[in-house]
């Protein structure tokens, strides 16, 4: 026995029903909904009308961040708005330089994944990469078996192995060259990463390094899935691992004065489109994304986090460090990603921006996104992971794609932490400081790199049958009434 919302009391043998109020708006919200939606803008396929073989699907992921070492540990960090940038401890002598922040991984201990002598034959970024490769088989749910040989790696990195080789050429100069390890050029070879994941997890299909600086391994990502399409694999594991914490690096970017000076409170340095924000955070970390076709994960019934479904790629051909001011090749970049995602601008709920918290760089994004966007630029919203993780260089692609991965499969998205002062040049929405619920569909993530590399990739919130944005929005008008109710 229960109660109307007019306070009728409802016997056992009465008829549920509407009350009058709530039934006439739902006879009437599908014509004021479809009213309100412009018919001009393109809209996303259903999953039924496109070939299950032709589209690419997340279905793992793994970590290793200056936030956490596990997946859920990472997404608590950033949804919280949780910065794990401290003082820079892995430079013993970081004072004597400009920037003392960095985002250092904590507590991570290779022989969880891997036995211990081999891991000391690795670079630090080849562990970070066969850590995180694990991980992401594991929540893949995939079993390495006789079908290994159909499991690719591709890996991207913008510098390997700067500690060894930092570490190496100090024995060099003291001790001599008998004493250089006969491990060295093995541990920092740049496609070792991709090799040593591949070696350790068994894998034997194909196995690339893309190395384009801080777009790597976006560029891995959308690389992985043209392999996929043209059957070369069925699985691939692609990303990116870096581990850039060195006294050279961080003596090289203050040279060229790219680094933050913020020193008074490290989790506080990286501070994208704020108007105090003068240069970036390093960071070291990775993340593996395990890319399959949608074919092959139903056939398997694997747990499907999101679709991949547009990357494009450009170059500013401007300078060596230096973005085009006005953004060209970025915005190149982004609508080449969404015209082969086949999808209008106005569909697109979220951007992962590049955002790196350097004056000139947020700058240039900002320009680029309302080239690419007019009018509805000042709608969508943009955040920055980098002012909770630093910038992870050749990893921050496969890291920032993780993270708006994990932002559409949770309706969350992560804030950009610091934002304290508006800069004029920078005026769009930037999810300030408090991440913000939202029904996003569509995703874009920026990655850019120096040399004018560009590379931008779509995602789509996974559904067996996807909405329309006309029939999201009668979905939504529909749960606020009865919520209101």
């Amino acid at each position: 026995m229960g109660q109307t919302p007019q306070g009728r009391t409802l016997d056992s043998g009465d008829e549920l029903f509407l009350p009058a109020p709530l039934e006439h708006q739902l006879e009437t919200l599908v014509d004021e909904v479809l009213g309100d939606i412009p018919q001009t803008q393109t809209e996303p396929a259903f999953l039924a009308e496109k070939d299950p073989g032709a589209r690419i699907v997340v279905t793992g992921i793994g970590v290793v961040s200056p936030v956490g070492n596990t997946l859920d540990d990472f997404w608590s960090a950033i949804s919280a708005g949780r910065s794990g940038i401290g003082f820079n401890d892995a430079v013993p002598n970081y004072r004597d330089y400009p920037c003392h922040s960095a985002g250092v991984v904590r507590e991570f201990d290779p022989r969880a994944y891997m036995d211990f002598k081999e891991a000391r034959r690795m670079s630090r970024a080849a562990q970070f990469a066969v850590a995180a490769g694990r991980m992401a088989l594991e929540d893949a749910r995939l079993t390495v078996g006789p079908d290994a040989d159909e499991i690719g790696v591709v890996m991207g990195s913008g510098t390997t192995a700067l500690p060894e080789t930092e570490q190496t050429m100090r024995l060099l100069i003291d001790k001599g060259g008998a004493k250089v390890s006969p491990f060295y050029i093995t541990g920092a070879l740049p496609n070792m990463p991709a090799c040593q994941t591949s070696i350790q997890l068994g894998l034997r299909g194909y196995n690339s390094t893309i190395s384009t600086a801080c777009a790597a391994s976006a560029q891995a990502l959308g690389e992985a899935a043209q392999v996929l399409l043209r059957g070369d694999a069925e699985v691939i594991l692609a990303g990116g691992a870096e581990a850039p914490l060195t006294e050279l690096a961080l003596a090289s970017f203050c040279a060229i004065r790219a680094l933050s000076t913020h020193n008074d409170d490290p989790a506080r340095a990286s501070r994208p489109w704020d108007a105090t924000r003068n240069g970036f955070v390093p960071g070291e970390g990775a993340a593996v994304l395990v890319l399959e076709t949608l074919a092959h994960a139903k056939a398997r019934g694997a747990r499907i986090y999101a679709e991949l479904l547009g990357y494009g790629v450009s170059s500013d051909a401007y300078h060596v460090t230096a973005p085009d001011p006005v953004g060209d090749g970025a915005a190149r970049a982004m609508q080449r990603a969404l015209r082969r995602a086949g999808i209008g601008q106005q569909q697109v709920d979220y951007i992962n921006a590049h955002a790196t918290s350097t004056p000139v760089g947020d700058a240039s994004e900002t320009q680029a996104i309302k080239s690419v966007f007019g009018e509805y630029a000042s709608a969508v919203a943009i955040s920055s992971t980098k002012s909770m993780l630093g910038h992870l260089t050749g990893a921050a692609g496969a890291i920032e794609a993780a993270a708006t991965v994990m932002a559409l499969k949770h309706g969350l998205i992560p804030p950009t932490i610091n934002y304290e002062f508006p800069d004029p040049v920078c005026d769009l929405d930037y999810v300030p400081n408090t991440a913000r619920k939202a029904d996003i569909q569509i995703a874009l993530s920026n990655s850019f790199g120096f040399g004018g590399q560009n590379a931008t990739l779509v995602f789509r919130k996974y559904q067996e049958r996807q909405l329309s944005p006309a029939e999201r929005a009668i979905e939504a008008e529909i749960e606020q009434l009865l919520d209101e109710q």
